[in-house]
């Protein structure tokens, strides 16, 4: 009888995730992990199976757009798929956003939520992207201080009942431009005591929410990015029809295909001014912490699953005699890959504890301006990773890895969102330099570094932290001397040379905690290899020589 090799099988996500379970030992008081380890361990059995399983029956499901009913009426319905649907409920029952907002716990209940969106995400193929903007939207309107808003939407927003749980869009992205959104062209005229909303908005994730937060220009503002404001949205009407509002498609997108992406055009939209006429982009500033951050944890998310299938693969496959697990060179790729998870990972869940202190009233300035800082940082740094690991998870499968019924294609597929969502990692890499203006980001960020370093002892580690440190001293030197068009042309290399630095100061404070008290050098481990990986990536720069290359061409 032919030989059909055993499909990769996961298990329970959380229980068999030494890193989530190492950190969580750490991070959180030991009480308050005792009280909600039982949600972790529910969630990681259904991540690892029965979502799984339905993910599997559930990869040809797609959204689908209907213009018109049979009588032709317009209705732009959108059907979303069994798994999105059980996703939903699962969100709202499990506390997806309303742990962040409940606080049981103090700042310790971003990383309870984050926790529970690292186990969700790779399991529901992108359901993270609603519930992002969901938290978004949640901070932001508690940020503007509107009441009537706030008593509006927020309870929804935050609901662990699903018949009144909401999501919410973000309407930002127009053909103009997406990251430069002082180009928007979208008008808002006075309508008594509201306003209505008059444009196209090209990219509009989650098209099915409840609620939008969008930028618009009130008629007689100037132009940029200063004459915007910010507008909320319920997409419906009392009857349950799209409130002037028209979907002209989906989009045909490479990955997050269950994810339902529109272009709409706003023809008279009912709206209501967020926080003032003007000054939008910096009202809706508070939202990217946030969905910034839910982007951090899922690229880490998603490398984890993609480590979790290919342990397992590598257990069952015999190549040569014996099973890839026994073959060193196998061996060795996937332990650069998990150390490239394990620094990401801690550096996602850094800024997650920022997020939870700022939102609890625990950071003084200085720590915001970290805060303002990392945030960015750690979203590049791990939307990059996330791309690089999986690409090479899926090498690991063979020929498997290329098959898109085996659902692993869709892992890396998903995954290229990562750079690209919140903005790219160029747009980030200029956020970073504008986050230096403050002054105290570099010097907050320099006492940080000085405590993870003296919390290290471990001769292995020691030599791992002193890499770090130089790496930090290096971006020092290096913003300290270059200027103009040469800081922008490197902007990238010091963004990421800053955060997988810092990621591996990190790493080896885990690593020190382990060994102390789990007894357990696997962290270690991971910290020596992903500082081998390299951390350093700021060369010298020659300007003219980089510009020769960029615009390289017919001599």
């Amino acid at each position: 009888m032919a030989f059909n090799q055993p499909a990769p099988q996961l298990g329970n996500q959380y229980t068999t995730d030494r890193v989530l379970r190492s950190y969580l030992a750490r991070a959180l008081p030991a009480q308050m992990l005792k009280e909600i380890e039982r949600e972790f361990i529910e969630l990681g059995e259904l991540a690892g199976d029965e979502l799984y399983r339905l993910q599997l029956g559930d990869r040809l499901n797609e959204p689908v757009h209907t213009p018109w009913d049979a009588w032709g009426n317009r209705i732009d319905h959108i059907e979303v798929s069994p798994l999105w649907k059980r996703a939903e409920r699962l969100a709202a029952e499990s506390g997806l956003i309303a742990t962040a907002y409940e606080r049981r716990h103090g700042r310790h209940s971003r990383i309870h939520q984050f926790a529970l969106v690292h186990l969700f995400t790779p399991a529901t193929d992108v359901y993270s992207c609603p519930l992002a903007m969901t938290d978004g939207a949640a901070r932001a309107l508690i940020a503007s201080g509107n009441k009537a808003l706030i008593d509006r939407a927020v309870p929804h927003l935050t609901s662990r009942d699903p018949a009144q749980f909401w999501t919410s869009g973000q309407w930002m992205t127009e053909s103009t431009g997406g990251s430069d959104v002082g180009l928007t062209e979208t008008t808002a005229k006075r309508d008594g005591e509201c306003w209505r909303l008059y444009g196209r908005k090209w990219f509009t994730s989650a098209a099915t929410s409840q609620m939008a937060l969008t930028l618009a220009r009130p008629e007689g503002n100037p132009g940029g990015g200063k004459g915007l404001a910010l507008f909320y949205v319920e997409s419906r009407n009392a009857g349950g029809q799209l409130d002037h509002i028209l979907v002209h498609r989906l989009k045909d997108k490479l990955g997050t295909r269950k994810v339902p992406t529109a272009e709409l055009t706003l023809d008279g939209t009912p709206a209501t001014a967020v926080a003032g006429e003007a000054d939008g982009v910096r009202n809706i500033a508070p939202m990217l912490n946030v969905t910034r951050t839910w982007n951090s944890v899922s690229a880490v998310s998603y490398m984890r699953r993609g480590l979790a299938l290919a342990r397992d693969y590598a257990a069952k496959r015999i190549a040569f005699g014996a099973p890839l697990a026994e073959k060193p060179l196998h061996v060795d790729t996937l332990a650069g890959l998990q150390a490239e998870y394990e620094a990401g990972f801690h550096l996602a869940f850094f800024a997650v504890e920022l997020l939870g202190r700022d939102e609890t009233d625990g950071l003084d300035a200085a720590g915001r301006d970290l805060l303002r800082l990392l945030t960015p940082i750690a979203k590049l740094v791990t939307g990059k990773q996330s791309v690089a690991v999986l690409s090479e998870i899926l090498e690991s499968f063979g020929g498997a890895g290329y098959i898109e019924d085996t659902g692993l294609p869709l892992l890396l597929r998903d995954a290229q969102v990562f750079p690209i969502w919140e903005g790219t990692t160029n747009v980030l890499s200029l956020d970073v330099l504008r986050a230096l203006q403050s002054g105290s980001a570099l010097s907050a960020l320099q006492i940080e570094i000085e405590t993870l370093a003296s919390s290290v002892r471990d001769l292995h580690l020691l030599e791992c932290a002193k890499a770090a440190q130089a790496a930090m001293q290096h971006t020092q030197q290096w913003i300290a001397k270059a200027s103009g068009d040469v800081i922008e042309a490197g902007a990238r290399r010091f963004a990421m040379t800053l955060g997988r630095a810092f990621a591996l100061l990190l790493l080896c404070r885990q690593a020190q905690w382990s060994l102390d008290h789990e007894k357990d050098p696997r962290a270690l481990a991971a910290a020596a290899r992903f500082a081998q990986n390299g951390v350093d990536m700021i060369a010298a720069e020659d300007l003219v020589f980089s510009n020769s290359l960029a615009n390289d061409g017919p001599a």
